[in-house]
C-alpha cells in the first residue's frame, strides 16, 4: 500500500506542476459554473420536446379535448399518469413538469376564476421553462375557444336543431312562430359575420400576455418545497462545474500516462522492483485521490461563496465517490486510443467534450431534442450530474440512487479494465 501512495502522490505532484493543469481542473469548472449560473438565474429560451405529464382531476369535455389540444403540440411530450409517478419523474428529472386540471376547470373553461383551476408542478432545476411552458397552454387555450365557439357550422346546426324542437313546445301557434323567425334571424347573423370575426381573429394582436393570464390564472409551484429544491442557479450549475473538473483530470492523466511511456519513465518504473498492477493501481489512485479533492474544493467555494446546500451528504458523497472512480476508468482507457500525447490529447478532449455536450454540461438536458436525450442516456457526464444533484438538492433516496451508481461504476470499471489490458499487452 505504501508503494502505491507513494506512485500516486509522484503523479499528483507531476499534474500540479505544470499551471495549465490547475487551470483545466480548477479555473475552467468554475468559469463554467459561475457563467451558466449568471446566465440561468435571469431566464431561459425556447424548449423543443418538453416532456410533460397531466392530471385530470375534472374529467370534464373540456379537459379533455384541452388534453388532446396540447398532445398535439410538437414542443411538448404528454404523458397522462398517476399524481405520485408524475411528482417522481419530475423530481428526478425525467420530467419537466405535471399540470394538474382541478374539478371546475371545464365548467369554467379555466377562466375568470379566483382560484385557479389550472396547476402546474414544475422541476424546480427547470423555472426557466416555465414562462414558455405557460404561454404553450395559452396558446392552446385561445385555440380551443376558437374552434369551440367560432365554428359558425355547428353554430347553424344547433341553431337548426332547436327550431326543429320548437314544434313540441306547449305554447301558441304565434309565440312559437315568432320564436323561429328570431333564431332563423340569428342563423342568417351567423353567415353575414362569420368573414368579418374570422377575419379580425387572424389579424388581432395577440401580445398581450398580461390580460391573457388574468383571462386563464393558473398556479405555479415546485414539486419539491423550498427545503429540498434548488435556492439559486448555482445549486444547478455547480455539479455540472465538478464534471468539468473531472473532464479535465481525465484528459490530463491520460497524456500524463503516454508522456511516462514516450520519455521512459514508464520503463523505469518497469524495472525497479515494483509490479504492473502496482504501478496502474498506482495511476488510478492518483487520478482518483485528484478528482475527490476538485470536487471537494469547487463545492466548497459553492458552499462558502454561492449558498450551495448540501440536502444528503451521504448520498452526495457515493455520487462524487463513482462519477470520480468511472472517470478514472475512462482516463485509463482513452490512455491507449494513441502512442503520442498529440493524439491521445486530441482523442481525450474530442471523446470527453462529445461527452458533455450529449450529457447536460454544455447544453441543458431539457433543451435537447428526443434523439439526443436518448444519445444522452450513454453520456457518463449525465449521469455523474445526476447522482451529484441528488445529494445537493434533488433528495434522492438511496433506492433512486441505484440506477445512476450502477451506470456509473459499470462504464468506469469497464473502461478501467479494457485500458489496463491493452496497456499491459503493449508492454509485455
Amino acid at each position: 500500500m505504501r508503494i502505491l501512495f507513494t506512485l500516486a502522490v509522484k503523479d499528483l505532484r507531476v499534474l500540479f506542476r505544470e499551471k495549465t493543469s490547475i487551470f483545466w481542473v480548477l479555473g475552467f469548472p468554475l468559469m463554467i459554473a459561475l457563467f451558466f449560473g449568471t446566465i440561468f438565474s435571469g431566464g431561459g429560451g425556447e424548449v423543443s420536446g418538453m416532456k410533460i405529464a397531466v392530471i385530470d382531476e375534472d374529467r370534464s369535455e373540456y379537459s379533455k379535448d384541452y388534453i388532446e389540444e396540447i398532445s398535439g403540440l410538437s414542443a411538448l411530450q404528454v404523458s397522462q399518469m398517476s399524481r405520485d409517478s408524475a411528482e417522481t419523474k419530475v423530481r428526478q428529472g425525467k420530467l419537466s413538469a405535471v399540470v394538474t386540471f382541478k374539478k371546475g376547470f371545464g365548467e369554467s373553461l379555466g377562466m375568470f376564476s379566483d382560484d385557479p383551476l389550472m396547476e402546474i408542478g414544475i422541476d424546480p432545476a427547470r423555472k426557466m421553462t416555465s414562462g414558455y411552458l405557460q404561454g404553450l397552454l395559452i396558446r392552446s387555450h385561445f385555440t380551443l375557444l376558437q374552434k369551440r365557439y367560432m365554428n359558425f357550422d355547428t353554430w347553424r346546426g344547433d341553431l337548426d336543431s332547436l327550431i326543429a324542437g320548437m314544434e313540441t313546445w306547449d305554447v301558441d301557434e304565434e309565440t312559437r312562430s315568432s320564436a323561429q323567425k328570431v333564431v332563423s334571424s340569428l342563423k342568417d347573423f351567423t353567415y353575414n359575420v362569420e368573414g368579418k370575426i374570422s377575419g379580425a381573429s387572424d389579424s388581432a394582436d395577440t401580445a398581450k400576455s398580461e390580460e391573457r393570464f388574468s383571462l386563464f390564472p393558473m398556479k405555479m409551484t415546485s414539486i419539491t418545497n423550498d427545503d429540498i429544491g434548488p435556492r439559486s442557479s448555482f445549486e444547478i450549475t455547480f455539479p455540472s462545474s465538478l464534471l468539468w473538473a473531472l473532464i479535465g483530470i481525465s484528459a490530463a492523466f491520460a497524456v500524463s500516462i503516454v508522456k511516462e511511456r514516450t520519455a521512459g519513465t514508464f520503463l523505469r518504473l518497469r524495472i525497479a522492483p515494483i509490479s504492473r498492477a502496482q504501478i496502474l493501481a498506482g495511476k488510478g489512485l492518483a487520478a482518483f485521490l485528484a478528482s475527490i479533492s476538485a470536487c471537494i474544493i469547487l463545492l466548497g467555494i459553492g458552499i462558502v461563496f454561492f449558498g450551495v446546500r448540501v440536502n444528503d451528504p451521504i448520498i452526495l458523497a457515493t455520487g462524487i465517490i463513482v462519477t470520480a472512480f468511472c472517470f478514472v476508468g475512462i482516463s485509463m482507457l482513452i490512455s491507449v486510443l494513441g502512442k503520442t500525447e498529440e493524439s491521445v490529447g486530441g482523442a481525450a478532449w474530442g471523446i470527453l467534450m462529445v461527452a458533455a455536450m450529449t450529457g447536460g454540461g454544455m447544453i441543458p438536458v431539457m433543451f435537447m431534442p428526443s434523439w439526443l436525450l436518448t444519445v444522452s442516456h450513454a453520456s457518463p457526464v449525465k449521469w455523474g450530474i445526476l447522482s451529484i444533484e441528488g445529494g445537493v438538492w434533488r433528495n434522492f433516496s438511496y433506492t433512486e440512487m441505484m440506477l445512476p451508481v450502477a451506470v456509473l461504476i459499470v462504464i468506469g470499471a469497464v473502461s478501467f479494465f479494457v485500458g489496463t489490458t491493452i496497456l499491459s499487452k503493449r508492454d509485455a
